[in-house]
């Protein structure tokens, strides 16, 4: 797998970059209900794969990998009770290719995020589902695949996560943007344990961190 250079913390989640990427009557950086962490449930495998199943069956080969991602990927990792998939097609630009199949499975395009690697999001009914949508060869996809299996082989990494993730969801639980942002160091730490760096041609890899108040 290639290795993506680590992510640019000045392109983290804000509640001005989920405002611009909001498509529908959806809510802008308030959740429907406050965040929290619920103990790793062994049917999230489950409905991932009866979702892959769907999805893959709907769009053929138009869907290149169906992959679980995010922490309810990582067994024993305690997570928001929403599962993470990452949907990757040829061009996520071209939604009639893959918009009007899913409908029918009850996604709903909510995010629309053409400058930061043509990402969309659609949600499930009731939103159990996060269902990502990228390109081919997608640094960020690639960022999921990495964080994921290294959790995964990393106990120790996975519990430092864990309590970043609690320690943000007790601090902001109403603020998607704010729960992100209190999260970004451990995963920045994480990411550069697993082989990421700083893009070719920036030499200060502290450029690329986030002060520790955030």
């Amino acid at each position: 797998m290639r290795v993506p250079p680590l992510p640019d913390p000045a392109n983290q989640l804000s509640r001005e970059r989920i405002a611009a990427g909001a498509v529908g009557d959806r809510s802008v950086d308030v959740p429907a209900a406050a965040i929290t962490m619920t103990p790793y449930d062994p049917a999230w495998p489950s409905l991932f794969a009866r979702e892959r199943v769907r999805i893959r069956a709907a769009l053929g080969a138009h869907a290149i990998a169906v992959e679980r991602v995010g922490s309810t990927a990582v067994p024993g990792l305690a997570a928001q009770n929403r599962v993470d998939i990452d949907l990757i097609v040829p061009d996520p630009a071209d939604e009639p290719a893959y918009l009007p199949v899913l409908e029918p499975l009850g996604y709903v395009l909510r995010t629309r995020e053409p400058a930061w690697y043509q990402h969309r999001c659609c949600w499930n009914d009731g939103h159990t589902v996060n269902l990502h949508v990228f390109g081919p060869d997608c640094d960020e996809h690639l960022r999921h695949l990495i964080f994921r299996d290294w959790l995964r082989s990393h106990p120790d990494d996975q519990a430092t996560y864990q309590a970043a993730k609690r320690r943000a969801a007790a601090d902001q639980p109403w603020s998607v943007s704010a729960y992100n942002a209190r999260k970004v160091t451990a995963i920045l730490d994480i990411l550069h344990k697993a082989g990421l760096r700083p893009p070719r041609g920036d030499d200060q890899e502290a450029n690329l961190r986030p002060s520790p108040g955030r």
